[in-house]
């Protein structure tokens, strides 16, 4: 790791974190925190995904949509409209919209094969999201002055990576930059999110392999062909097999990789200065134990 002991990642003039995890358990949260401080850039991985990666199919999703409605078809064709997504840290909703769920049309799903497609750009850009962090901490800290840089993370990250592989491109150049910090969940936390999720099921990427495994399971198990399929009925009994899915791949990339922080200490922190002891505190434990990463 690129802090040796505890008292080099307190000392360290240039602090470089990265936070990976389930999403809803506080990732975008801490990086706030450090944020509000004033000397920390705050790198999103799935606002990158959804702006330099995906923009421009987001746009002509719309912009598709749109062309659907004679009256506004008209304005676009003379450029006398502009459509755009207005996507922000905190509202990555039109991300959500392109990634979409595979279902019925008339239900508002997407057919299998156009589903599939989305997925495949969004694995294609998240990689390069990832692999644009050396970049953005130079940018930080040349352009803009900032010190200290912290990487926030999408859910899906252990589904792009091989958390297995000592020689993952991707996992190598992170943990050649950052501290990565996984925020580990309890049985409770699952049980939060996925009621959490039941309440409002939303598009989500999966590993290629899981989802055709969900898909024909869903499949079977209803009885319905894939132009039956309800959208959020699918994402729903997947949403449960897939955080099952993740917890050992983010696992595996703290035990050889990171370091692991518990949602429950995470919850409780009240600024910058508690995430920082935080980490510290997990480093040393890490360090302490004689393991891989010590």
């Amino acid at each position: 790791m690129i802090y040796d002991s505890t008292q080099a990642w307190q000392q360290a003039r240039k602090k470089r974190l990265l936070l990976f995890g389930m999403s809803g358990l506080g990732k975008t949260r801490l990086a706030s925190l450090l944020r509000a401080g004033g000397d920390w850039f705050h790198y999103s991985i799935d606002y990158r995904i959804g702006t330099a990666y995906l923009g421009d199919h987001i746009t002509d999703t719309l912009k598709r949509a749109a062309m659907q409605v004679p009256f506004l078809a008209t304005l676009l064709r003379s450029d006398s409209i502009y459509i755009g997504s207005n996507i922000a840290f905190d509202n990555l909703a039109p991300l959500s919209a392109f990634l979409g769920k595979p279902g019925a049309p008339a239900r508002g799903g997407l057919p299998l094969a156009e589903y599939v497609r989305r997925q495949a750009l969004h694995r294609r850009a998240e990689v390069n999201a990832l692999l644009d962090t050396p970049d953005f901490i130079a940018r930080a800290r040349e352009l803009y002055g900032y010190p200290h840089f912290i990487c926030d993370t999408g859910g899906s990250i252990c589904e792009v990576v091989n958390p297995h592989d000592p020689k993952d491109k991707v996992l190598g150049i992170l943990a050649a930059h950052t501290l990565m910090v996984w925020i580990e969940g309890t049985g409770a936390h699952t049980k939060d999110l996925v009621e959490r999720f039941d309440r409002a099921p939303k598009p989500m990427y999966y590993h290629p392999d899981f989802l055709a495994a969900q898909w024909r399971a869903y499949l079977e198990q209803k009885g319905v062909s894939a132009e039956q399929v309800d959208p959020d009925g699918f994402v729903r009994f997947a949403y449960a097999n897939a955080l099952a899915h993740r917890v050992p791949r983010y696992r595996a990339i703290a035990d050889h990789w990171g370091i692991t922080i518990s949602a429950d200490q995470a919850v409780r922190v009240r600024d910058g200065q508690d995430v920082l002891a935080l980490v510290a505190d997990a480093l040393g434990n890490t360090l302490g134990t004689g393991g891989k990463n010590a």
